[in-house]
């Protein structure tokens, strides 16, 4: 497993072997396709107020750069999912034993984006949902693919759109993605937060997600949208 705060500051030598080591990369990075749209999903309606999605597949780096870049996603922040509040810091969570998932809570308008949108999105260009624990260079159940759902509507919208793709047989092994219940997200170290646009030139962003960000707008137009200005996260 790749220790990514080891790769912060990384010299030439050590990104080429990054470089190899993610010769291998999801299909989100290098074979990414437009998906379906969910068959089931959330109505559009404004009394819905904000909403609230909480995924994971793989580093929260990428996942989060992702969604900061889809139109009506107000808010996007990098956390973790899974396990104890008293375990909840990069450090341990990387250690591969607490339960946790790296994960991003996305804040958004259903006005302007859908449930099942955020998640086609999640499945076309963020992840690779054949990969079991892990994504990319990264390995261990910190890296797993889940869905932590809030309620039963998006429950049955994400188990109906995991079916729906597996019936279609969208991939070419078994979603392996969880879907389960949202105990509590709580958010990574600050400097964990947008670290995509923050740290564009680090070896990791550059190869691992920056062509999934690429991949949303090619596949995505509609729904993507430039660099926004970044948001203060308060870490509680």
């Amino acid at each position: 497993m790749i220790r990514r705060t080891a790769i912060h500051v990384i010299p030439l030598v050590a990104a080429l072997m990054v470089a190899g080591l993610s010769a291998c990369q999801p299909a989100a990075a290098s074979d990414a396709q437009a998906l379906p749209a969910p068959t089931v999903d959330a109505p559009r309606s404004a009394a819905a107020g904000e909403q609230t999605a909480v995924l994971a597949g793989g580093c929260f780096w990428g996942i989060e750069a992702v969604f900061e870049h889809v139109k009506g996603v107000h808010k996007v922040v990098a956390g973790f999912s899974g396990g104890a509040a008293d375990t909840a810091h990069y450090d341990e969570v990387s250690d591969g034993d607490t339960g946790h998932a790296e994960s991003v809570r996305v804040q958004f308008d259903p006005v302007k984006v859908s449930y099942g949108q955020l998640l086609q999105v999640f499945f076309s260009v963020a992840l690779d949902p054949t990969e079991l624990n892990r994504q990319g260079p990264d390995s261990g159940t910190q890296y797993r693919s889940v869905i932590f759902y809030g309620n039963d509507e998006q429950k049955k919208i994400a188990t109906d759109y995991i079916a729906q793709l597996t019936a279609a047989k969208s991939f070419p092994a078994p979603i392996v993605t969880q879907v389960v219940p949202l105990k509590a997200f709580y958010p990574a170290e600050a400097y964990h937060q947008h670290y995509f646009s923050e740290h564009p030139d680090n070896p990791y962003i550059v190869i691992n997600d920056a062509p999934k960000v690429a991949n949303l707008q090619k596949l995505f137009p509609t729904l993507y949208q430039p660099d926004q200005q970044v948001v203060d996260v308060q870490l509680h």
